[in-house]
């Protein structure tokens, strides 16, 4: 069975970057086969003939590459497989005309699935699933069909736009699909894969701004006053959405994953999974009664609340998804409980704390600074000195007449 591996050479040119290529070896034959990628010695791990892990500049750059390396290993390996499973005699000089006609030849899905293998080796395991989504809906749109990298033309992503439309995807959810192809086939490119044509220039991928609904600061009370003793998970899912709304809209991600470690001094210190911002918040009266009611639960787990369970990585981001979903279909019930043709989601508290904020004529920086925001460069600039105790006393107020209750 032949065996590749990957090789650096220096350049002959000092200051001039030196060049990776694949070492093939095969019946005490040997050729190098050039990978068309260029590096800097200093990005070279000698040791373990890969793109240094510790690299502090061009992380994007040195990120493409390993990118590329992986998908031309993949791809070595995957011929080797098939010439020694059809049990041919083949040379060296026949897996290097195979690698460089299958390029032409990759499929989408191949690439896909490639892509998302990476990602749950790096444990991205949301970008994954994403990708596994967006290849699912392509390959409906395609019948099963697999095509070419080379195949994804203009017209085809159109065609795939105007049919998604016409199975009654919204908007949001087609971008959402065409993105993920679009992130994927710009890997391609980079991987030299295929060239690019700009095939998603005409087609929509931006967010559309939905309607979020509010609810009162009396909703928020009703619930918290609500008997659910008959139901522990109706029970948790309104003690877990009051939490939101106590800790300025902290997102459920966030909260299910929140640690005791996370907790010194009354301060909640946390690290927002979506931004990596690290934002603090004063544990008021109404946030320790809903932390103190589950500290039996979890006195053997790490959680602040009884939510995730597993410990293997892959199956704690699964359990999340289930959890999230479980979630909102409690807060709907619960909706529908109180009245008044309430829609609650996880997403409701968030809203419901900026929008009261802005009621008490909270300014819009602190409200951004409070939520853990960064998308605002303006108010970015400007919260850069803010203490986090103007934020803290802007959520005392807003929760007074939580606090009150107690």
């Amino acid at each position: 069975m032949a065996t590749v591996k990957v090789k650096f050479r220096k350049s002959t040119v000092a200051g001039k970057p030196g060049s990776i290529y694949y070492q093939l070896c095969h019946n005490g034959e040997v050729k190098l086969l050039a990978a068309k990628i260029h590096l800097y010695p200093e990005y070279w791990d000698t040791d373990n003939d890969c793109i240094a892990e510790t690299v502090q500049n061009e992380t994007a750059m040195l990120g493409e590459r390993r990118i590329k390396i992986d998908s031309d290993l993949s791809r070595l390996k995957h011929i080797i497989s098939d010439f020694d499973g059809r049990g041919i005699k083949y040379r060296i000089t026949d897996i290097i005309s195979e690698f460089q006609l299958s390029e032409n030849r990759i499929s989408v899905s191949f690439f896909f699935k490639e892509q998302i293998g990476h990602c749950k080796q790096n444990k991205n395991l949301g970008t994954a699933r994403n990708y596994e989504r967006a290849l699912n809906s392509f390959m409906t749109f395609l019948k099963g069909n697999d095509v070419p990298l080379t195949m994804i033309t203009e017209s085809l992503v159109l065609g795939y736009e105007k049919w998604l439309a016409e199975k009654g995807v919204t908007r949001n959810s087609s971008s959402f699909y065409i993105r993920n192809l679009r992130s994927v086939y710009n890997k391609a490119v980079k991987c030299d894969l295929v060239k690019q044509c700009f095939p998603f220039r005409n087609v929509y991928t931006g967010i559309d701004r939905t309607r979020k609904r509010a609810v009162s600061e009396e909703t928020i009370v009703r619930l918290q006053k609500m008997n659910l003793e008959y139901s522990p998970p109706l029970a948790l899912s309104r003690d877990l959405f009051v939490f939101s709304f106590c800790t300025r809209g902290m997102s459920f991600v966030d909260i299910v994953f929140l640690k005791k470690s996370d907790i010194s001094d009354g301060i909640i210190s946390y690290l927002r999974r979506k931004t990596g911002q690290q934002l603090s918040i004063r544990i008021e009266p109404c946030i320790e009664i809903i932390i103190s009611r589950y500290s039996e639960q979890t006195k053997d787990s790490p959680y602040i609340f009884p939510v995730i369970t597993a410990t293997n990585q892959e199956e704690v981001y699964k359990q999340y998804r289930i959890e999230l979903n479980y979630h909102n279909r409690k807060l709907k019930r619960l909706g529908e409980e109180l009245g008044g043709n309430l829609s609650l989601s996880s997403y409701t508290a968030r809203h419901t704390w900026a929008t009261i904020a802005r009621k008490h004529n909270v300014p819009i920086s602190v409200i951004s600074a409070g939520m853990g925001h960064t998308s605002e460069k303006t108010t970015q600039i400007y919260l850069a000195s803010l203490e986090n105790s103007v934020i803290d006393k802007a959520n005392r107020g807003i929760l007074g007449a939580l606090n009150n209750m107690v």
